[in-house]
């Protein structure tokens, strides 16, 4: 079996790739390792080999995560669903936020994010296709949370995420991820510019990278295959 040294090795060379063959320049696609499920010491490993950002989705298991790993310089991103009695140890203990959908959860985040830490970086969560399991705002409601967050310190929107379904060929892949460029493109401002795609893992990545990401989301293509939670 690989190591996970290896294995993120070779995800980085995809991405180097992929920002060569679609005329992104080398390095403008940051690499976000999905540790949920993952232990502490498989974490630790990938930070060994030089991985800094990490995405967990299950709060609890996150917190001991990060309690056990406080020694290392982590960059610790939220990505799974958001609930509102979950929003306060979220803004105390993340940097990052991917998944926000509402202007609650924004008021929430920023109400609670500690004064001592700088605003808490957040992706609003745009809901590209139908599935009803995703969450996810439309334009008109992304337009509605950016007037809101304006008003609100301790938050930054830098920029949309997407989860999409699954697409068989790279052609399908990258429409989804083309919407959500174009829809950053209609809402960015000067003042705030949405600089961030999060979108892409492991299995479309480059489709990503050809329609603009700046985040991608890889877990499997690192850790090897999910295993479900507590496994």
């Amino acid at each position: 079996m690989e190591s996970i040294a290896v294995r993120l090795k070779g995800v980085r060379e995809r991405i180097l790739l992929a920002e060569s063959r679609f005329g992104r320049p080398a390095g403008s696609v940051e690499l976000l390792a999905v540790s949920k499920t993952r232990s502490a010491a498989e974490v630790a490993e990938a930070f060994e080999a030089g991985q800094r950002l990490f995405g967990e989705s299950y709060l609890q298991e996150a917190l001991e995560k990060r309690r056990t790993l406080e020694s290392l310089a982590i960059e610790w991103h939220f990505i799974g669903r958001i609930q509102s009695n979950k929003t306060r140890p979220i803004a105390e203990n993340f940097d990052w936020v991917h998944s926000v959908d509402s202007g609650k959860q924004l008021q929430r985040l920023n109400d609670q994010r500690p004064p001592a830490l700088p605003p808490l970086s957040v992706c609003l969560q745009i809901k590209i296709d139908d599935e009803e399991s995703k969450g996810g705002a439309d334009l008109a409601a992304a337009r509605s949370l950016l007037e809101g967050a304006a008003s609100l310190p301790r938050v930054n929107v830098r920029g949309l995420m997407t989860l999409p379904a699954p697409s068989a060929s790279f052609e399908l892949q990258r429409l989804p991820f083309r919407r959500l460029r174009e829809m950053r493109d209609r809402l960015a401002t000067r003042e705030r510019p949405l600089e961030t795609l999060s979108m892409g893992m492991s299995d479309d990545l480059e489709a990503a990278i050809a329609e603009g990401a700046t985040v991608v989301r890889v877990g499997t293509a690192i850790f090897g295959p999910r295993r479900p939670l507590g496994g």
